[in-house]
């Protein structure tokens, strides 16, 4: 099932995009699993504990965007469930375009 990419808040941002995510910690695989209001819903097998889920998170999203691991940070909420992630290197556009493909190659895993 493709995932509604319209229906998350982008800001551009020097070279890049900022946008919000729900993070699920503790599940079976990492992955993209939707979009809750106007944020990302990604789960990620790593506890919520040490920073372990932010970087299963930040590895995750550059996976699933097809970017280097170093083009994406946790900009706000490193200790909530519900974070700001900024990726450089990507447009608008073609965030959208990665997110949304509905031929699967946005999982995570």
């Amino acid at each position: 099932m493709p995932i509604d990419a319209n229906a998350i808040q982008l800001i551009s941002r020097s070279g890049g995009v900022e946008f919000g995510v729900k993070v699920v910690p503790g599940a079976s695989r990492d992955a993209i699993v939707g979009v809750l209001g106007d944020a990302l819903k990604i789960a990620v097998s790593a506890p919520p504990e040490g920073g372990k889920a932010n970087a299963a998170v930040t590895r995750a999203l550059a996976r699933a965007l097809g970017v280097k691991d170093a083009c994406v940070t946790i900009v706000a909420g490193t200790t909530q469930a519900r974070k700001r992630v900024q990726v450089v290197g990507l447009t608008e556009a073609e965030f959208r375009q990665r997110v949304g493909d509905p031929n699967g190659k946005n999982a995570a895993t």
